[in-house]
């Protein structure tokens, strides 16, 4: 793989070098690789197969998680989170030990390997919030709730430059991996001042289908904000808030 240098970026295929853009700028490849028919149809290619099955599987398990969190994420998360995700997602289907290769799932396989899975690399929760939080699950009665006792935000809470004020905000999803559907509920605390003054017990609830059957989710992160005649705004569009999976329950 080359990086294109110059004035001119191209993009396209030119005497079978393709040249295009990508995260890490403008790149260029020599085009090649096996015909598509032989790889879906050649015994050799049997293992490929079954890999290309199992990834697809495991990004759209991922999309479905993103979807379920939409609301959060859309102020919350990096460029480069989408493949992070379904790397993660990869890991959960592999750890099926039940279905034959190929056929591995994410049912089956591990979900709670996705805690403390950080939405936004650039600004993780770990690294951002420092006042004890307590996740929790009640799967008969549909509640995913996170407490955080009274905290002093000036102390707990490594706030970016310009912060004046902040949420904690939650939800809990529960995910039909198989039919590619969700439940999502969210909450969030009051708009807290990121000053010296103790806050007051933090309770957040979500609430999904009681005895779902379906893995549960309970993700956690903060919002920062600005304070400028009274209005507040979000901060840099939210390029240093976190979100993180605190808690999974898959349910088997």
């Amino acid at each position: 793989m080359a990086k294109q240098k110059g004035i001119l970026k191209l993009d396209g295929t030119i005497g079978g070098i393709t040249f295009y853009k990508s995260q890490d700028g403008y790149l260029a490849r020599e085009k090649g690789g096996v015909d598509a028919n032989r790889i879906a149809t050649d015994p050799n290619f049997q293992r490929t197969r079954e890999n290309g099955s199992e990834f697809g599987r495991a990004g759209k398990a991922g999309k479905v998680l993103r979807n379920s969190l939409r609301v959060l994420l859309q102020s919350s998360s990096d460029n480069r989170m989408v493949s992070r995700l379904t790397k993660k997602m990869v890991e959960v289907l592999q750890a099926d030990t039940t279905s034959v290769r190929g056929q591995r799932n994410i049912i089956d396989g591990e979900a709670e390997l996705l805690e403390g899975f950080e939405f936004n690399i650039g600004a993780k929760l770990s690294n951002t919030l420092f006042a004890p939080s307590t996740p929790s699950v009640d799967r008969v009665a549909g509640d995913l709730n996170i407490s955080l006792p009274s905290f002093i935000p000036a102390n707990m809470v490594a706030a970016p430059g310009g912060t004046t004020h902040f949420k904690i905000v939650s939800s809990g999803v529960e995910v039909d991996f198989e039919n590619e559907t969700f439940t999502a509920d969210s909450s969030a605390s009051a708009m807290l001042a990121w000053d010296g003054t103790a806050t007051a017990v933090i309770n957040l609830n979500n609430s999904v289908t009681a005895n779902s059957t379906h893995p549960l989710f309970l993700v956690l992160g903060i919002e920062f904000y600005q304070d400028v005649n009274g209005v507040k705004y979000p901060l840099k569009n939210g390029a240093f808030n976190p979100l993180s999976v605190a808690k999974v329950d898959s349910g088997v």
